[in-house]
C-alpha cells in the first residue's frame, strides 16, 4: 500500500516537470502527506495539462457517505479494471499525483522502522492515480486514489506492495483522454525499477501524521 508520501519541489518545478498551464498559487512543501489531506494531482482536459488539489481518499459519485473515502485510499494495479469502483474511472478519470518520495515501514527488532523510498537521478515523479468528483446537497468533493503494484526487489525488503510510479514516457499516455483500453493501460501499472531507487531509514517521528517538518526525510 501507500499511506504516506512527500512532495517538496516548489511550484515552478512542478509546473515545469509536469508542463502544467493551470497550476494552484501555493505549493506547500510536504514531507508528511497523509490520507484524507489535500494532495496535488494533475489531469489533462483533452487540450492542456492542469495541476490542482483534490481529497487524497477516493470518494466515488455514486457513493452514499464520503466517508467511505477513508477506506479507499489505494487501488490494486492488479484488479482496477475490474473492481466497479475504480473500472469506469480507469477508462475516464486517470490523474498523475506528484510527489518525490514516500514511506513505508519494515518489521525491525520487535517495532516497525520507517523508510523513506525516493527515485535517485529524477526526484520529482508521479504516481499513477484515480480521481472522481462527489456532489450531494450542496457539498462537492474532488478525490482521488494512489494506484499500486506488487513491489520491485527493493522496496520488497520493506513491504510487499508499492505505489505505482510512472516511468516519464507513459505519463502523457496515461493523462491521455482518447485512451480507453483497460487492459492496455493495465500494462503501464509496472513496478519502478529498483535499480533506479533508493531507500534509507528515519526518524519514527513520521508516524505521527501532525509532524510535518523537513527533517522527517533525514537519514539516521
Amino acid at each position: 500500500m501507500c499511506g504516506r508520501y512527500t512532495l517538496t519541489a516548489d511550484k515552478r518545478m512542478i509546473q515545469r516537470r509536469f508542463a502544467a498551464e493551470v497550476i494552484p498559487e501555493r505549493v506547500d512543501g510536504r514531507y508528511n502527506i497523509a490520507p484524507s489531506q489535500e494532495v496535488l494531482c494533475i489531469i489533462n482536459d483533452g487540450t492542456s495539462n492542469r495541476a490542482g488539489f483534490m481529497r487524497w481518499g477516493l470518494v466515488p459519485s455514486w457513493a452514499d457517505d464520503p466517508k467511505i473515502g477513508f477506506k479507499m485510499i489505494n487501488a490494486r494495479a492488479e484488479t482496477v479494471h475490474k473492481k466497479p469502483a475504480f473500472k469506469r474511472l480507469l477508462q475516464r478519470r486517470r490523474c498523475l499525483i506528484a510527489a518525490d518520495g514516500f514511506y513505508e515501514w519494515k518489521q525491525e527488532n520487535g517495532g516497525k522502522q520507517p523508510y523513506h523510498i525516493q527515485v535517485k537521478e529524477k526526484p520529482l515523479f508521479a504516481f499513477a492515480g484515480l480521481w472522481d468528483k462527489w456532489e450531494k446537497k450542496g457539498e462537492v468533493i474532488s478525490s482521488c486514489t494512489i494506484i499500486t503494484t506488487k513491489a520491485n526487489s527493493l522496496v520488497e525488503d520493506i513491504h510487499a506492495r508499492m505505489p505505482v510510479i510512472l516511468r516519464a514516457e507513459r505519463e502523457k499516455e496515461w493523462l491521455d483522454k482518447e485512451e480507453d483500453d483497460p487492459y492496455h493501460l493495465t500494462t503501464l501499472l509496472e513496478a519502478f525499477p529498483s535499480e533506479k531507487m533508493e531507500a534509507y531509514p528515519v526518524s519514527p517521528q513520521v508516524n505521527h501524521p501532525k509532524n510535518e517538518y523537513a527533517s522527517l526525510i533525514n537519514s539516521l
